[in-house]
């Protein structure tokens, strides 16, 4: 082989091993950054994780912190968000705190519905109810004993109880929402008046709570949780569990004509918004 020939060869092979070279080094880069991203992803994750973890380990309640429209009670139990001369749209939720799609529900748009009555565009009705009552025990005592707390917090001082019946849900088929915690996660939230406890313990909204179960049931046709009303017409889930779709539904319904009273189903068996001690029966 001649010399020209031989520095040729050399000139391919050099040039060979560094396309070889450049392939691997891409290779790697690409590796570090799948591996780059898994590493982040189990990092958020683990975060998360740790976070809801130590909230649990904790077992402590947080007042909300936002921004609301005024609340009260109506005799019926049910919680009004507005403001002052709000009276529509009227957006109603019915939930039960054992229920896992509800909390899903409220992580995902329960910020877009206060936002929207703390603005003026809405009028929340908040109705709890006793969904799971011909389930088993445990998830039925759960669901019976969240419902009757919830009616007992004190209208003030309800979307942070009911924030926080959400946030230590219990996992379904397990035991939960003890009579203890139930208790203090009121007092974490600031729930002072003197009849709390004895009004969780002691179960003295229970009747309350069924007549709103069959109010739920009976009267309005409710067949799960949650289910959303939007001035007395339920609307599916996948646009009450979108914020977006949520909030241009309920502006749309504040543009229409104005329904005379007796085509708006919504109104509740009592639209008193008189505030009832904690362990009153109604």
């Amino acid at each position: 082989m001649s010399k020209a020939a031989r520095e040729r060869s050399a000139r391919e092979r050099l040039a060979a091993e560094r396309k070889r070279e450049a392939a691997r080094a891409k290779q790697r880069r690409l590796l570090a950054i799948v591996i780059g991203s898994v590493v982040a992803v189990a990092v958020v994750v683990v975060g998360t994780v740790l976070i809801i973890d130590q909230r649990n380990k904790n077992n402590t309640a947080v007042a909300h912190a936002g921004e609301l429209a005024p609340l009260s009670r109506q005799d019926d139990g049910s919680i009004v968000m507005a403001k002052e001369g709000v009276t529509k749209p009227v957006l109603e939720i019915f939930e039960d705190f054992q229920c896992p799609i509800c909390k899903d529900f409220e992580e995902t748009t329960g910020e877009t519905i206060e936002k929207l009555a703390a603005d003026g565009k809405v009028k929340v009705v908040y109705r709890p109810f006793h969904l799971f009552g011909q389930q088993q025990d445990p998830i039925k005592i759960n669901s019976l004993r969240s419902a009757n707390a919830a009616l007992c917090a004190p209208a003030d001082k309800w979307i942070s109880y009911h924030d926080a019946l959400f946030g230590f849900q219990p996992r379904e088929g397990s035991e939960g929402f003890a009579p203890d915690d139930l208790v203090k996660w009121g007092r974490d939230v600031g729930i002072t008046d003197p009849n709390w406890e004895s009004c969780v313990r002691d179960m003295k909204q229970e009747s309350k709570v069924q007549q709103m179960t069959k109010y739920a049931l009976e009267e309005r046709g409710v067949q799960g949780t949650p289910a959303v009303f939007l001035d007395g017409q339920q609307i599916d889930n996948n646009i009450a569990m979108n914020p977006a779709t949520l909030r241009a539904g309920i502006e749309a319904a504040a543009a229409a004509p104005s329904a005379s009273p007796s085509e708006s189903p919504s109104a509740s068996p009592s639209e008193s918004s008189s505030e009832k001690p904690a362990d009153s029966e109604g």
